[in-house]
């Protein structure tokens, strides 16, 4: 975590999955859900294809200084991002693996009151307002940045520069909470924003400490 200057900072872009919520259950579900889609795509049976994916994975790693997302994946098997979202919109249930947490509620009423708060995800729209609203999260945002906006992946830099844009303050200015380094905050970091890891919910509530302005 950088050192954080919080009398500096004037909005808070969160990632969702894995960063605002914790769900091992539906981490699974996601990647069952992108088996399945691709699955469609290799001709194989689902064991057959997760090795591919899991091989996929191993090799963009190795070869690429880029993060091997699930989009990345996808994209090198020959699968799209779009399919592979419509996919997940008929296939997946997020509110069965969720649990409202009060604290991230009381969290980010808290910020929100010094703060303009942003999520960028690589979910799609309609899966990201599902899990927003039932994690009673709704109404906390300025604004939700999903996958479908443009479909670009995080992390991209035309991306990026939009959102500061949209945000309409300097990178420094600008605080980038996730879960992943790579994904969420390394191209985040790179630009001058301060950036802060929070891979579970107990790191997240650190926040609050963190930026209190008392």
């Amino acid at each position: 975590m950088n050192h954080i200057n919080q009398q500096q900072i004037r909005s808070i872009v969160f990632d969702l999955d894995g960063t605002l919520y914790v769900s091992d259950e539906l981490a699974a579900s996601i990647k069952f859900a992108a088996t399945g889609y691709l699955a469609t795509i290799t001709g194989k049976d689902a064991a057959e294809t997760a090795s591919m994916m899991a091989e996929e994975k191993r090799r963009l790693m190795e070869e690429s200084e880029a993060p091997a997302t699930l989009s990345a994946v996808c994209h090198h098997m020959g699968g799209t991002i779009q399919a592979m979202h419509a996919y997940f919109e008929k296939h997946l249930k997020p509110e069965s693996c969720l649990v409202r947490d009060m604290r991230v509620i009381e969290l980010l009423n808290g910020l929100k009151q010094c703060f303009s708060l942003y999520i960028y995800t690589n979910n799609n729209r309609v899966l990201a307002t599902r899990i927003i609203d039932y994690l009673g999260l709704g109404g906390m945002f300025r604004n939700v940045f999903t996958i479908d906006d443009n479909w670009r992946p995080k992390p991209d830099e035309t991306r990026l520069e939009q959102i500061f844009s949209i945000c309409g303050h300097a990178p420094a200015e600008i605080l980038f909470v996730g879960d992943r380094y790579d994904v969420d905050l390394r191209l985040p970091e790179q630009y001058g924003c301060p950036v802060f890891l929070a891979q579970n919910i107990e790191q997240l509530l650190r926040l609050q400490k963190l930026l209190s302005k008392s």
